[in-house]
C-alpha cells in the first residue's frame, strides 16, 4: 500500500505544473531555484553579452559593425596569433592524447607494479598553476639552464617552451579520462577475438582502440581547448611567438584597447565553444560497452608488454617529478647560477616587485570562500534541479546557463566580467575590485564540472525518498538535510575540493579583476616573473602547489572522518 502511495505522490510530483497548487515548503524552494537561475544569469550569461556587445563598439561606445574584427585580421601581427595558437593546440593534443592512452593503458590493462604511486604522482601538475612548469622549464632549458644543450641550439623562449609547459599541465586532465574510458571492458570480446585467431595487434586495433573511441575523442578536444585557451605558459616563456590568449593580456593590460581585447576573446570563444558542441554530440552517440551480461575483464600476464609499459611509466613519473623538483630547487638557490647556497631567501615575498605574503594569505581567503559558498550554493541548486517538482522551464534554462561556462575560457570571463561589473550603470558595480568579485567570477568559471558532479550524485538517490516524505508532510528541506546530503557528502566533499585547488591555481579568471589589495598568489607569480624575480615566482608557485596538497590530504582526512560517521548504512 505504502509503495503504491508512494509511486503514486512521486508520479503527481513529477507531472505538477508550473503554476500549480504547492505547499509553502515548495514554493519558498521554487523561491531559491529563481533566486538561483537569476544569480546564474547575472554571473555568467550578462558579462558575456557585455562582452560580446564590447567586441562590436568602438571606444566612445558607438556601434561599428566587424570593424574591430577586420582590424585584428588586416594587423599581420596579430592575425599570426590564430595560427600560432590553432598549431601549438593540434600538436599538444596529438601528444598528450597518445602519452595519456599510454598511461592509463599501463595503469589499467597491464600487469605492472604500483599503479597507484605512479597514479599520484602523474595527478601532481593539477595542484599546481600552469605558471609552475613554464618557470621550472626556464631553469631547465632557459639561456643559464642546466640542460639547454639537449635543444641543439632552439630556444626554449617560443613554440617548443608553450608545448612542453602546456603537455605538462593537460597530461593529468586527459589521463583521468582515458582512464576512465579504458577501466571497463567486456572480457567476451576478448575472448571471441582469441577463439578467432585475430592476433593481439589485430584485437587492439579491432578491439581496444573501438571501445576507447570516445574517450580518445573527449580527450582531444579537451586538450585542445586547454591548450587553445591556456594563457599562463605562454605569457611566462612564449616570448615573441604571439597566440590569441596573450594578445588579449596586451591589448587590455599593455594597450588599454578594450575593444580590440573584446573582440580577440570573441575570436578565442569560438574554438572552445565549437570543440564543446562537437563532443556533446559525440557522447550522446556513445553507447554501453559494459551491460549487465558483461564479463570484467582481467589483464593476462605478458612479460614483454608489461616491462615496456612500466618503463612508459618510469619515464614520464621521472618528467613529472623532474620538472615540479626543478621548482622547488629553483625557489632555494640563492642566486642562479652564480650561488648555489640552498636559502629561504626567494620566499621573502614581502621584499620582491609584484606580490606579497598578503597575496598569499588573499589566495587561501579565496579559496576557501569560493570552496564553502560555491559547494553549498551549488550542491543545493543541483538538488533543487533534481528533486523539486515541476519548473521544469526554469529547470531547463538553469541547466543551460550552468553547462555554459565549460565552453568559456577563463580569460575571456574575465573580460566579461570588467564590462559587466565595472559598468556605471551596474547597480552591482560596488563589487568591483573587491574579493567579492573574485570569488564570484571563479564559482562562475567552475561551475559546470561542479554542478555536473552534484546532479551526477543526486540521480542515483530514488526519488521516492521525496514522495515519502510527501505523502508524511514532511518538508523537503529536512529530506534533503536527513537522507539527500549524507548520501551525496563524497560528491560534495570533491566539490568543495575541487573548487579549493581551481581558486588556488587559477590565473586567467581573474588577472583582470583584483585590485591593489586583492592580489593573488597566482597574479603575484605572474607579476614577479615580469618583474624579473623568477626565483621568487617560482616560490610561490611551490607554496599554491604545497598549499593544495595540504587541501587534499585534509579533503581525504576529513571524508574518512565524515564518512565513517554518515555512511554506516553501507557497511553490512
Amino acid at each position: 500500500m505504502m509503495d503504491a502511495t508512494s509511486s503514486a505522490s512521486g508520479s503527481s510530483a513529477s507531472k505538477r505544473p508550473l503554476f500549480g497548487k504547492k505547499s509553502l515548503d515548495e514554493w519558498l524552494l521554487g523561491g531559491v531555484l529563481v533566486v538561483g537561475i537569476i544569480a546564474l544569469f547575472i554571473g555568467i550569461v550578462l558579462p558575456i553579452y557585455s562582452l560580446l556587445s564590447k567586441s562590436v563598439q568602438n571606444k566612445a561606445g558607438d556601434f561599428v559593425g566587424l570593424d574591430n574584427f577586420l582590424t585584428f585580421i588586416s594587423t599581420p601581427s596579430l592575425s599570426s596569433s590564430i595560427g600560432n595558437s590553432v598549431s601549438i593546440a593540434i600538436v599538444c593534443t596529438i601528444i598528450v592524447t597518445s602519452l595519456a592512452f599510454m598511461a592509463a593503458y599501463g595503469l589499467t590493462r597491464t600487469k605492472i607494479p604500483l599503479k597507484g604511486t605512479f597514479r599520484l604522482i602523474m595527478a601532481l601538475p593539477i595542484l599546481a598553476p600552469s605558471l609552475l612548469p613554464a618557470i621550472s622549464l626556464v631553469y631547465l632549458f632557459g639561456n643559464q639552464g642546466i640542460m639547454k644543450e639537449l635543444l641543439m641550439g632552439e630556444s626554449i623562449y617560443g613554440p617548443i617552451g608553450i608545448i612542453i609547459g602546456s603537455c605538462f599541465w593537460t597530461f593529468p586532465h586527459a589521463l583521468m579520462i582515458m582512464v576512465t574510458a579504458l577501466s571497463n571492458t567486456d572480457a567476451r570480446l576478448y575472448e571471441s577475438a582469441n577463439v578467432l585467431g585475430a592476433s593481439p595487434m589485430r584485437t587492439f586495433f579491432t578491439v581496444t582502440l573501438p571501445g576507447a573511441k570516445y574517450g580518445i575523442i573527449s580527450v582531444a578536444f579537451v586538450v585542445f581547448t586547454l591548450v587553445i585557451t591556456d594563457f599562463g605558459v605562454p605569457k611566462v616563456i612564449g616570448g615573441q611567438f604571439n597566440v590569441l590568449a596573450t594578445d588579449i593580456y596586451k591589448q587590455v593590460i599593455g594597450q588599454q584597447n578594450f575593444e580590440m581585447g573584446a573582440a580577440v576573446s570573441v575570436i578565442l570563444l569560438l574554438p572552445a565553444i565549437l570543440t564543446f558542441i562537437t563532443d556533446r554530440w559525440l557522447q550522446r552517440r556513445q553507447s554501453a560497452l559494459l551491460t549487465s551480461k558483461a564479463v570484467p575483464w582481467v589483464a593476462p600476464k605478458r612479460p614483454l608488454v608489461d616491462r615496456f609499459f612500466l618503463v612508459t611509466m618510469l619515464i614520464l613519473s621521472a618528467i613529472v617529478v623532474g620538472i615540479i623538483a626543478m621548482a622547488v630547487y629553483a625557489s632555494l638557490v640563492t642566486f642562479w647560477p652564480y650561488n648555489l647556497t640552498l636559502s629561504l631567501n626567494n620566499y621573502q615575498f614581502d621584499l620582491m616587485d609584484g606580490g606579497g605574503w598578503d597575496s598569499y594569505w588573499n589566495s587561501i581567503e579565496m579559496a576557501c570562500y569560493t570552496a564553502v559558498i560555491g559547494t553549498g550554493f551549488i550542491f543545493f541548486q543541483s538538488y533543487l534541479i533534481e528533486k523539486l517538482g515541476g519548473y521544469k522551464v526554469i529547470k531547463w534554462f538553469f541547466h543551460l546557463f550552468a553547462i555554459l561556462p565549460l565552453a568559456v575560457p577563463g580569460l575571456v570571463l574575465g573580460l566579461a566580467y570588467i564590462f559587466f561589473f565595472n559598468g556605471p550603470n551596474n547597480p552591482l558595480n560596488g563589487i568591483y575590485g573587491t574579493m567579492t568579485i573574485l570569488v564570484v567570477c571563479t564559482i562562475s568559471h567552475f561551475y559546470t564540472v561542479c554542478h555536473l558532479t552534484g546532479t551526477t550524485a543526486l540521480k542515483q538517490i530514488d526519488p521516492e525518498f521525496e514522495a515519502v516524505s510527501a505523502s508524511l508532510k514532511v518538508p523537503q528541506i529536512f529530506t534533503f538535510w536527513r537522507v539527500s546530503l549524507p548520501v551525496c557528502l563524497p560528491a560534495v566533499l570533491d566539490i568543495a575540493s575541487y573548487l579549493f585547488v581551481n581558486a588556488m591555481t587559477t590565473v586567467s579568471a581573474v588577472v583582470f579583476l583584483y585590485s591593489y589589495n586583492t592580489t593573488l598568489a597566482s597574479v603575484a607569480v605572474l607579476n614577479m616573473d615580469d618583474a624579473g624575480d623568477i626565483a621568487p615566482a617560482a616560490a610561490m608557485a611551490v607554496m599554491i602547489m604545497m598549499t593544495c596538497m595540504v587541501a587534499k590530504i585534509v579533503h581525504w582526512f576529513v571524508g574518512d572522518v565524515l564518512l565513517k560517521s554518515s555512511q554506516r548504512w553501507r557497511v553490512r
